[in-house]
């Protein structure tokens, strides 16, 4: 088997049928064309009532007043708030009923009954050790409480004895991914929201396939929003075929349903639960600049070797088993952590659910801003903003703390490039700086305050991450890597442009226009 393995491969690596012929001419052609008659239904059901809508307007402005004070007492997120106050008052019938659909979460009801099944039952998989705990609290009581409240949030305990290597570039991490796949002997298990065929997955799928024909379990799993446009519908039966287990997260359908808010946004890579790959870079090429795409792409991820490794293991194990019958369990003992010796420093691997009510992602970013000394230098692609993180933004830099903001000077989207506009007079006021990274796309997601204490994941500084997205990310403290990831920030504020109030007030009379209009509704896209 192992000597076919490559004829195998190369059938597999033949381009996908893929594009807007391939869309439209398909089963996802039928699914968009059911989707596009789903939502005009909806609408042409207000259509046949409109003759009695002069008798209904009394009615509307009551429900309409009713749903102002249910919202203005709900728990929901203040700017969420205002988004729904502006859709419900302008469209009272149909804004309500949007309202009460989406929150209803219908199409995601069972997902998230096996989600909290499952991280119920596996919560006690890895224990926090007490020495270590005790030692964090020691060097650093505030730090101790943020790992005490990840812990309380799911099973991110913390832990030592954890190299951690810090590639500045996507480059860098395939260089070193490739290494370490080729010298698994147990185990390969990969989540990433995006896989594409092209050089960077074309080489990793044919080291997957050989490692598979030796006996290697490898498990691959990704998120179904590949299905429309970069993957074919029968490609999870194409890597079964060369022994690679495979899963799609939530596949596209052809019903409307808010299932389609929650996407598998993590990227992780384990390897024989001693190696573990955390950071922005998804499986395509533009994420190793062998495609150029929005000019060059700079991204960012970390390597981890040790005890750490643990967490990122059971992440995977968790969502890869959100499908499987409500009786089975993570069989996380089967695949063992190795740890390494006198690794400096403090590792907590963390994730971040949509379905319950811990913010985790946001709450982490929240709590080094507000426990900065110096500096929090921070990068990422997107600046859509809820009020709390602006205030601990601007609350930072008005403590005197350097807060430093690098953002994409290309962007790979034009609404949200606009909407991050919109923060930016805000920020500069309290003294925030705003750098935009001239060659090209930041896709990096990346904080680092005061030489001690750092995050890199897959969470943007945006609704979808914080909110409507599964992510993860590594923290880190005191770990030898810091510093290189401050110097790795230095270095791309040399490439970048400085936004001032001037060039604010210079910015594109279209680009104001769209940022306004869609701050109203930025919380629901």
């Amino acid at each position: 088997m192992i000597e076919d393995y490559k004829n195998k491969g190369l059938l597999l690596l033949k381009k996908g049928q893929k594009g807007m012929i391939h869309a439209v001419f398909s089963r996802f052609g039928l699914i968009l064309l059911l989707l596009i008659l789903q939502v005009l239904f909806l609408f042409s059901i207000f259509q046949w009532f409109e003759e009695f809508l002069p008798h209904i307007f009394g009615g509307a402005v009551v429900l309409t007043f009713i749903m102002v004070i249910y919202l203005l007492n709900s728990k929901m997120n203040p700017t969420a708030k205002i988004t729904w106050l502006i859709v419900i008052m302008l469209l009272p019938v149909f804004g309500v009923l949007l309202f009460l659909y989406t929150q209803s979460d219908i199409g995601h009801r069972i997902l998230k009954a096996r989600i909290n099944y499952i991280i119920t039952a596996s919560k006690e998989c890895i224990p926090q050790q007490e020495e270590v705990r005790q030692h964090l609290t020691k060097e650093n009581p505030g730090v101790a409480a943020l790992a005490h409240y990840m812990h309380r949030s799911g099973c991110h305990p913390v832990f030592e004895n954890t190299a951690v290597t810090y590639f500045p570039l996507g480059e860098d991490k395939f260089e070193e991914m490739l290494k370490q796949l080729e010298a698994a002997k147990h185990f390969i298990f990969m989540e990433y929201f995006i896989v594409d065929e092209g050089l960077m997955w074309g080489r990793v799928l044919e080291i997957l396939a050989k490692k598979a024909a030796q006996g290697v379990e490898v498990r691959v799993m990704y998120d179904g929003s590949c299905e429309f446009a970069l993957l074919p519908r029968d490609y999870p039966r194409r890597l079964r075929a060369l022994g690679i287990k495979c899963k799609v997260f939530a596949h596209v359908s052809p019903f409307v349903s808010t299932h389609y808010n929650y996407r598998d946004h993590r990227k992780i890579l384990v390897i024989d639960g001693h190696t573990a790959f955390n950071g922005g870079v998804n499986l395509a090429d533009e994420y190793i600049n062998q495609k150029e795409k929005f000019g060059h792409w700079k991204d960012t991820a970390v390597m981890l070797k040790g005890d750490a490794v643990r967490s990122f293991t059971l992440m995977f194990l968790q969502m890869w088993g959100i499908d499987e019958i409500k009786e089975e369990t993570v069989d996380f003992l089967s695949y063992p952590a190795y740890p390494v010796e006198k690794a400096k420093g403090y590792v907590i691997p963390y994730g971040d659910c949509p379905l319950d009510d811990d913010k985790l992602g946001e709450r982490v970013y929240m709590d080094i801003l507000n426990r900065s000394l110096s500096y929090v230098h921070i990068m990422t692609p997107y600046l859509i903003l809820d009020g709390e993180m602006e205030t601990a933004l601007k609350f930072a830099a008005e403590r005197g703390v350097e807060v430093v903001l690098v953002l994409p000077g290309i962007p790979d989207k034009a609404i949200p490039y606009a909407l991050a506009k919109t923060h930016y007079a805000s920020l500069l006021e309290s003294g925030v700086k705003i750098y935009e990274y001239t060659p090209g796309f930041v896709h990096a997601k990346v904080f680092v305050s005061d030489q001690a204490e750092a995050v890199v994941g897959t969470i943007n500084l945006d609704y979808r991450s914080l909110y409507h997205h599964f992510e993860c990310a590594t923290y880190l403290y005191r770990t030898d890597c810091i510093q290189e990831i401050e110097a790795d920030f230095q270095s791309t504020l040399a490439k970048c442009r400085q936004v001032t109030t001037e060039s604010v007030c210079r910015e594109k009379w279209m680009v104001k226009l769209v940022g306004r209009l869609m701050k109203a509704v930025a919380p629901l896209m």
